[in-house]
């Protein structure tokens, strides 16, 4: 019996861990989000394609080969290539030929767009690891939304069963006839308020939940639990104060938004410079083999001179070089290199764009760090303080010193201290960790 009772325990110990949810921390949420992010994969694409451009701008280094050959039936009146004459009659004819050229100067415009195409691959790189940032942001935006929105379903929980024991209280009173009637309508009055604001809050925990699974693209799941955090006042640092100059400084040379901008920026002045080459006159280096057969090609006693015969005879080559200069295609190129200065103007502006932007947002962390450090000071005193005051109406209401509606707004603002007390806290908590972020500390888990 008992082995059976034993066996029997196993079984629903083995069966509840195989259908407990998992329980997601915030590095496992960010690297799922990440690998299942249709935007982040959009941006690879557009990644790969940059990188193959640029080794195919290597590529281009190289001598260009080209074969070509012809096979003909002749019929009618056709040149005989063999001897350059019209003959009027019908014959077969084969041509081949073997074509290299090398380009010697175009005014660097390949070295410039080798250069161009690199920076920016560089640029598209960055690119992707801006978006696995903002991604990752984003989600922990939702994670740190969920906790706060379980805190508060936690908070009326709390709210609600001190309201519940109140009402046990008093429907006891009334039926000793130490409390009125009335009494216990309004402490059923506060009673439903508090589980009302139980539902509200849960309905805001399951919104909560749906964004942060939009944000992972956790399609298969309808719900998700996270990982418990201890509650620990100690795990915000605010160590001091963070001077913007050098939180920007220190941003500004790793930010993936602003190191793409500035390879934009060094792209756009390469592709200037192989613009310019178009001004330049540009040398190429030719050479090619070819040979020719015609049926009509005949030997001293009037017979077909034979096929190999024919093209060992008509083999030949050719070495040259050849030249292009410039002279006037309508001003295209000038307008060309016009519109690429342009071009450069709009990137150093975007990245001068960028920079301002980011150097705002560091003042606007910073700003809101300090507001939020002396916030989050003054809402522990008020926890402290309405707790204090709400435990003093608790025990004057059952001495029947105050009514009802007295002991709900002492209850109501030591639950609004406790929700502004969380709110500041996970605030406080993703502020630091934006700005730690921007200090180049390895917040996320991302490569």
């Amino acid at each position: 019996m008992n082995l059976t009772r034993i066996i029997t325990a196993l079984f629903f110990l083995i069966a509840s861990s195989a259908f407990a949810q998992k329980a997601w921390t915030l590095d496992e949420c960010v690297s799922f989000a990440i690998e299942n992010n249709l935007q982040v994969k959009n941006l690879n694409y557009t990644k790969d394609t940059n990188r193959e451009n640029y080794r195919q701008s290597v590529r281009a280094l190289l001598p260009n080969f080209s074969g070509f050959s012809e096979y003909r039936y002749n019929t009618g009146l056709n040149e005989d290539r063999t001897t350059g004459l019209l003959v009027n009659q019908e014959f077969n004819s084969f041509f081949y030929s073997v074509n290299a050229n090398l380009d010697i100067f175009q005014g660097f415009q390949k070295l410039n767009s080798l250069k161009a195409a690199k920076f920016i691959y560089e640029a598209a790189k960055e690119d992707v690891l801006q978006e696995k940032f903002l991604l990752a942001f984003r989600v922990m935006s939702a994670f740190y939304d969920i906790k706060f929105n379980e805190g508060l379903v936690a908070n009326s929980l709390e709210q609600q069963d001190i309201s519940q024991t109140n009402y046990d209280m008093v429907e006891r009173q009334v039926e000793l006839g130490v409390m009125a009637e009335a009494d216990l309508v309004e402490a059923e009055s506060n009673l439903l308020s508090d589980k009302l604001l139980v539902t509200q809050n849960k309905n805001l925990l399951a919104l909560s939940k749906l964004t942060l699974l939009q944000e992972m693209n956790l399609t298969e799941e309808s719900d998700i639990a996270l990982q418990i955090e201890e509650a620990n006042k100690n795990d915000l640092k605010s160590s001091g104060t963070v001077k913007v100059d050098s939180l920007f400084t220190v941003a500004k040379g790793f930010i993936p938004i602003i190191k793409s901008q500035e390879y934009s920026v060094k792209a756009a002045k390469k592709q200037l410079n192989a613009t310019r080459g178009n001004l330049y006159p540009s040398l190429t280096m030719i050479a090619g083999l070819e040979s020719r057969y015609a049926q009509t090609a005949l030997d001293d006693n009037d017979m077909p001179i034979p096929f190999s015969d024919q093209l060992n005879d008509n083999f030949s080559r050719f070495i040259g070089a050849q030249i292009r200069i410039p002279i006037s295609n309508g001003w295209a190129n000038r307008s060309q290199v016009k519109q690429q200065k342009i071009a450069l103007l709009q990137a150093e502006n975007n990245l001068d764009i960028q920079e301002q932007t980011l150097f705002q947002l560091v003042q606007q962390l910073v700003q809101t760090n300090t507001a939020l450090v002396a916030e989050y000071e003054q809402s522990n005193k008020r926890v402290e303080s309405q707790g204090l005051a709400f435990q003093i109406a608790q025990k004057r209401y059952e001495k029947g010193l105050i009514n009802a509606l007295e002991l709900f707004q002492a209850k109501n603002l030591y639950g609004t201290a406790q929700n502004e007390n969380l709110q500041v806290r996970l605030r406080l908590k993703v502020n630091e960790s934006t700005i730690d972020f921007y200090k180049g500390l390895p917040i996320f888990n991302i490569n």
